[in-house]
């Protein structure tokens, strides 16, 4: 089964159970929730390419295991926290966008109302709208202040209207980063505390990051419908390709260390 066929069997499967009218009915009464499956996703992959960097850095440059966990334990603290922090600031950032262009766009009904009105009119006769119909749309919509400036911020400003928490945001991130970019340090912190898992620990380390990468690929292919093997795979190469150049460049400066 190709990428597309599975892709329009998982489309086919939600179709099939959510379109009588009382699921329906249900599904728009409920408030919409927002999705943090970029920010799981983000920092997953993140920590594990720039931990496992790491690592492939170090062993190209033939430094001691004893190095691996200072740079990546370092790593993992100081880059999650960063990633964190830069996510709570940009979806904070978004969402005080959002409330000045409500703002504006409430003062500019107040200011204006006419020419709002005719933003909402080129708006819906755009969407194929005319004549007598797009006369009561119009009507429709301006009779409510609250449905006419929620429709202006989607249409006009592009806006998301579902309310994103940066905490939550931050959160995820951070221990999808921490979680994940943890597993390529499994071997060295077992050195550490006396479990040796082989005497190869760049060996083990680069084994268990690759099933690490796949695994979460595999996991977004649920929530975006596309084949968990492809998925997984275009993660693992992505991944791969970045550790493959962090290997070159500890190999290149060896001479350094």
């Amino acid at each position: 089964m190709t990428d597309s066929e599975s892709t329009q069997l998982n489309v086919a499967k939600v179709l099939e159970h959510s379109h009588s009218p009382r699921s329906i009915a249900k599904r728009l009464s409920q408030q919409h929730q927002p999705s943090y499956l970029k920010d799981f996703v983000y920092g997953a992959i993140d920590g594990a390419v720039t931990t496992f960097a790491v690592v492939s850095g170090v062993a190209g440059a033939g430094l001691s295991p004893n190095v691996v966990l200072i740079l990546g334990v370092a790593n993992l603290v100081g880059d999650g926290f960063s990633m964190a922090a830069g996510n709570f600031m940009g979806t904070r950032a978004e969402q005080e966008q959002l409330a000045m262009l409500r703002l504006m766009e409430e003062q500019h009904i107040e200011v204006n109302p006419e020419g709002e009105r005719e933003e909402i009119r080129q708006i819906f006769q755009a969407k194929g709208f005319d004549g007598e119909l797009l006369d009561q749309v119009v009507d429709v919509i301006t009779a409510d202040e609250h449905q006419w400036v929620e429709i202006m911020l989607k249409e006009e400003h592009g806006m998301s209207l579902v309310p994103t928490s940066p905490f939550k945001a931050a959160a995820t991130t951070f221990f999808a980063f921490f979680g994940v970019g943890l597993i390529p340090l499994l071997p060295f912190l077992g050195v550490l505390i006396g479990v040796d898992f082989s005497s190869q620990p760049y060996l083990v380390s680069t084994l268990l990051t690759a099933v690490a990468f796949f695994m979460v690929g595999a996991a977004k292919s649920q929530f975006v419908g596309r084949h968990w093997l492809y998925s997984g795979m275009e993660t693992l190469l992505v991944g791969g390709l970045a550790a493959g150049l962090a290997f070159l460049c500890g190999s290149l400066l060896s001479g350094f260390a």
